[in-house]
């Protein structure tokens, strides 16, 4: 139990270390900051997942000829206010992602329960529902 704190502590010392906070809006926007690049990184595992090869290596056999198209900016409503996200995009347009799906901006609920986990401590949840999604995505590929 006590390695679970420590490691929470550790995250909380590297953000107030690195933002050095001073008002609740100051707390907004660090939260911005991470939130951004975690759901860009979540839309990545999506598409790596949808075009069924990691987009680090240009080595790996590809089984499919849509390849990936760069990216798109979506602004996103989320619990801390307005967010701009880079959303990867593929050549023939058949990329669904699920956990921002296309057309939505409010995206207030997915952060609100993200934190809520974090602050409970229940990292392996997120993770889980990570890779639940992961999974649905290649189960729906087949």
């Amino acid at each position: 139990m006590r390695s679970k704190n420590n490691s929470k502590n550790e995250l909380v010392k590297a953000i107030l270390e690195e933002y050095q906070p001073e008002t609740a809006e100051d707390v907004q926007n660090a939260l911005k900051d991470i939130f951004g690049p975690m759901f860009e990184a979540m839309l990545q595992g999506e598409m790596n997942a949808h075009l069924g090869y990691n987009n680090n290596n240009s080595k790996e056999t590809k089984n499919t000829n849509n390849r990936r198209n760069g990216y798109i900016d979506k602004n996103v409503k989320t619990s801390m206010g307005e967010m701009n996200i880079s959303v990867p995009r593929d050549r023939d347009g058949s990329f669904e992602p699920v956990i921002i799906p296309k057309r939505t901006k409010d995206i207030s609920d997915i952060d609100r329960k993200i934190i809520s986990m974090y602050a409970k401590g229940r990292v392996k949840e997120i993770y889980l529902i990570q890779l639940k999604i992961y999974m649905d995505l290649k189960y729906h590929m087949k």
